[in-house]
């Protein structure tokens, strides 16, 4: 397994190209499709411009997912934690697995949250003289939340926005209604997938682990930790940044905020909301940090890693607009044609198969859970109301499909990359080797899963205008 691993890093670092250009890829293919079925240059052209601000908001919220896990996970005390954990694996492999686990757990609660807690621990362990660890095996361990599991957790993507009537267009509310969680990612079914995957990802890390290790040190990396700085007197404009009060006041206050939502609505209903789900994790950051200062150049540590959400979401919700809403003269979209194909080549059987292989293809594309789901969604859904599969099983088909092409996309790694200085080529081989071990077995699972759910009509909220219910 290492030598192939090792095969992969190689074949990859000659050929592929920058997560930009298949997002541009995208926006120029869809819009060709969009003529090629009858669509004028300017309806196509005017789908595109207003989709591409449709969705500030929401690029926002993920941009804040982002930022939530990076305060936590940067917090004196899980700093402590992760120094902990660092001291208990005895073996290379050994600690491999341990940041493989410690990722998709993490991954589950907080996509960010994973892969910024696993590159600290990777260098925590770095730093121990007396164990032999692979770090670039290791580094891509701290990758596995990202690309295995993280959207079958409570930071979903597609699970939180379906199950948001705000979030949705009134179009897609119209096809799906309102998916809960109890109907998503909380399913037995979910929760078995996950297991299953959670530990053939372990196992393939562990045995993937080159028997010869590569160090830190050997690398060339420097994972030392930064010294303290040094202690002067503060002048009277810089002490409230160092004192706690103004975190607890602010943290307080935001307590009694989540006290209220989650008493009104429920834990499971509150925390479906990304903007409940996002105050939650700042106010633990704000009480974690301690002080202003520290928060503050936590925020600022985290920042720039949002840049590919910012700049690359505008483009995914201008290719969603084009999708369904450049017509041609008889009304028909790239959506409705879509989904017409998949109904007319998959059975309600099928269905899970054919719909996972096309999320993953498309994955390689458009590398963002949320703003791929804006994508298919529309299409995708549409067939599954036609084939009478589960809709909420649906959602759980793109949410395991999707994460697949993670694992050879640089996208996403470019986080986790900053913190364990490493590059692309270094980690690739063996998320590929994860790869193309984890593709035939995700979808076996979506399609024997699939078949012991019935479907349940969709659940539109009271305030849905009656004209758009199907």
């Amino acid at each position: 397994m290492s030598r192939l691993a090792l095969h992969f890093c190689a074949w990859s670092e000659r050929w592929f190209p920058d997560a930009w250009v298949f997002s541009v890829s995208a926006v120029l293919i869809v819009c060709v499709a969009a003529l090629a079925i009858g669509a004028t240059p300017a309806a196509t052209t005017k789908a595109f411009g207003d989709g591409a601000w449709s969705l500030i908001p929401f690029t926002m919220q993920v941009c804040y997912v982002l930022i939530g896990g990076h305060v936590v996970a940067l917090s004196p005390p899980v700093s402590r934690l992760i120094e902990k954990l660092a001291a208990q694996p005895k073996t290379g492999p050994g600690a491999v697995g341990l940041v493989a686990m410690t990722c998709m757990m993490l991954s589950l609660l907080h996509w960010a949250l994973g892969f910024v807690a696993a590159g600290l621990l990777v260098r925590a362990l770095a730093r121990r003289h007396d164990l032999a660890m692979d770090y670039r095996a290791a580094s891509a361990a701290g990758y596995l939340g990202l690309g295995a599991v993280w959207a079958l957790g409570l930071s979903s993507t597609a699970a939180q926005f379906q199950a948001n009537a705000a979030s949705m267009s009134p179009e897609l509310l119209a096809i799906t209604g309102v998916i809960p969680f109890t109907q998503t990612i909380f399913l037995w079914q979910s929760l078995l997938m996950t297991v299953v995957i959670v530990a053939m990802s372990w196992l393939i890390a562990t045995r993937s682990a080159p028997a010869v290790a590569q160090t830190a040190a050997q690398l060339g990396i420097d994972v030392s930790l930064p010294q303290p700085a040094a202690a002067r007197v503060l002048r009277p404009g810089e002490r409230p940044e160092h004192s706690p009060w103004l975190n607890w006041a602010l943290a307080l206050l935001g307590l009694a905020w989540l006290w209220g939502e989650f008493a009104a609505r429920g834990f499971v209903a509150g925390i479906a909301n990304l903007n409940t789900y996002n105050f939650l994790f700042l106010v633990i950051g704000l009480l974690l940090q301690g002080t202003p200062r520290r928060f503050l150049d936590a925020v600022t540590h985290s920042v720039p890693s949002t840049a590919g959400i910012m700049i690359q979401f505008p483009l995914y919700a201008g290719i969603a607009m084009v999708l369904t809403a450049a017509k041609a003269p008889d009304g028909a979209t790239i959506a409705s044609h879509l989904s017409s194909f998949f109904a007319s080549i998959a059975t309600r059987e099928s269905f899970p198969a054919v719909i996972g292989l096309y999320s993953a293809t498309l994955g390689f594309f458009v590398p963002s859970g949320g703003g791929k789901w804006l994508i298919e969604a529309p299409y995708v859904m549409q067939a599954a109301t036609e084939l009478k599969v589960h809709l909420g099983w649906s959602v759980m088909i793109y949410n395991a499909a999707e994460a697949l092409p993670n694992l050879i996309n640089p996208l996403f790694m470019l986080p986790l990359l900053g913190i364990v200085k490493l590059k692309v080529r270094d980690i690739v081989g063996y998320t590929f080797l994860q790869f193309i071990i984890h593709l035939p077995v995700v979808l076996l699972l979506l399609w024997a899963l699939g078949l012991t759910l019935d479907y349940v009509p969709p659940q539109y909220p009271t305030n849905l205008p009656e004209g758009l219910k199907p």
